[in-house]
């Protein structure tokens, strides 16, 4: 019995080999070139698909339209702000979104609560952890401009200067807003 199964998986091996050689061979499939193209077309829309469903996340958590709007993360040596702006500057509807959507983040942000960047994002953005640790040590203040708001983010501790960069770098990198990644002065 031993010997039959020995046999039979000896043949099965061989038979998968010869298989996955076949299926290895570009030669082998008459569909190749059309394969390969379709690979291309979806590795090249998985950024514009992430970003696309950032967006729509991001609609139901914030509550405006992200095409009518723009972000902008600032790194500075204190710290940093969260701006938000119209693209329209006579859309009032997404300017007072705007705002309300702010003033609730410097409050959850201060209070250690992330849970909206969790939803827009779909995971915990860099810094999370160590900004919910630290919240003590860390002051969000919004502030309305003339086509949206801001929260300004401001530290003296070290460690949360840190946390605080990682999580505006992250989310100039996921909101691809092209923003410096260094500090600047204001």
């Amino acid at each position: 019995m031993n010997v039959i199964l020995l046999t039979l998986a000896t043949a099965l091996a061989q038979t998968s080999e010869q298989s996955t050689e076949q299926k290895m061979d570009p030669a082998a499939c008459p569909m190749h070139e059309q394969h390969m193209k379709q690979q291309a077309a979806a590795s090249s829309a998985a950024p514009d698909s992430h970003h696309a469903q950032l967006l729509a996340r991001g609609a139901r958590a914030m509550g405006f339209d992200q095409q009518r709007t723009s972000h902008h993360f600032r790194l500075s040596d204190s710290g940093g702000s969260i701006e938000v702006h119209v693209n329209d500057p006579n859309d009032r509807e997404s300017k007072q979104q705007i705002a309300s959507h702010l003033q609730l983040i410097a409050q959850q942000f201060g209070s250690g609560d992330f849970s909206i960047p969790l939803a827009t994002h779909g995971e915990e953005p860099a810094g999370v952890c160590d900004l919910k640790r630290l919240r003590q040590k860390i002051r969000y203040r919004f502030e309305k401009t003339a086509l949206g708001g801001r929260v300004a983010i401001a530290t003296t501790d070290p460690a949360a200067l840190t946390a605080v960069h990682a999580f505006l770098r992250y989310q100039i990198q996921d909101h691809q807003t092209g923003d410096p990644t260094s500090p600047s002065q204001r």
